[in-house]
């Protein structure tokens, strides 16, 4: 959604994947996080770089792992485990503070970092949502923001932990792909995406999920914390493919998913 992916075949038979990033801090977290967990999480290689200049677009060229997009309909127990243990293990990573790190703008208070991103997600669907749901939106950040106090962090997460970026191959994990949203946030933010969306279809695997988390670090209580975690979720995707424009056509089922979402929780408060 925010970057175009070629698949290239060389005359020898190899094959790599291009990924030109149309905004350069997606460009440089991708290249970030994927040289940081180089070798402690199945993450693609990068084979060469063109950094971002004016008027060109970042580009990685890596390696092309086999297999496919895994499906939520597709998980297994054992990979179900392995996929949990890789995500405690992005979680063990510790950072000094909340925010993207690229940009350096770190900071010590999780409820600033939070803030700024439900806010940002808010004024994208300003002009689209109607005024009675975003002010019970604002209602409800208002309610639980002090839920924030205790939470799991700052670590690195990969905010956008889904089956469709996750690749395997005859039942194995090969690879985690598409860093270019992850932060430095709290733990909680991954772990309640597991209740959300695409994992949320098959959800007796977020069990085994979960015990793989667990043989690694301990499990952060996140149960709690999930309606409003689930709701600046829903904003942000909806948001997202407002400003994109792609929430009537490409991109209708995931936007219908969230908005409904957004409106059944805040018509039962």
């Amino acid at each position: 959604m925010v970057a175009v992916v070629y698949k290239i075949n060389q005359f020898n038979g190899e094959q790599l994947i291009l990924k030109i990033c149309d905004r350069s801090n997606d460009y440089l977290r991708e290249v970030h996080f994927l040289k940081h967990f180089s070798g402690i999480l199945p993450v693609p290689k990068i084979i060469q770089v063109v950094e971002p200049t004016e008027g060109v677009h970042g580009a990685i060229l890596m390696e092309y792992l086999p297999g496919k997009l895994l499906k939520a309909e597709d998980l297994t127990y054992p990979l179900a485990y392995e996929i949990g243990r890789c995500l405690a293990i992005i979680h063990l990573s510790r950072l000094s503070g909340y925010g993207d790190p690229i940009q350096n703008d770190l900071t010590t208070n999780p409820s600033s970092y939070f803030t700024m991103k439900f806010e940002e997600g808010l004024e994208e669907c300003g002009t689209h949502l109607p005024i009675y749901l975003i002010k019970k939106c604002l209602a409800y950040y208002k309610e639980n923001i002090d839920l924030l106090a205790a939470v799991d962090g700052p670590c690195i997460v990969h905010r956008d932990f889904r089956p469709g970026n996750i690749i395997v191959h005859e039942n194995k994990l090969q690879g985690i792909i598409d860093w270019a949203g992850a932060r430095a946030s709290f733990a909680e933010e991954d772990l309640c995406s597991l209740e959300h969306g695409e994992w949320s279809k098959n959800p007796h695997f977020i069990k085994p999920i979960l015990a793989g988390y667990t043989s690694i670090r301990p499990l952060p209580d996140y149960i709690r914390l999930v309606p409003f975690f689930r709701l600046n979720r829903a904003i942000a995707i909806i948001g997202f493919t407002v400003k994109r424009k792609t929430w009537d056509n490409r991109d209708s089922r995931i936007y219908q998913y969230n908005r409904q979402f957004l409106e059944n929780l805040l018509t039962i408060l």
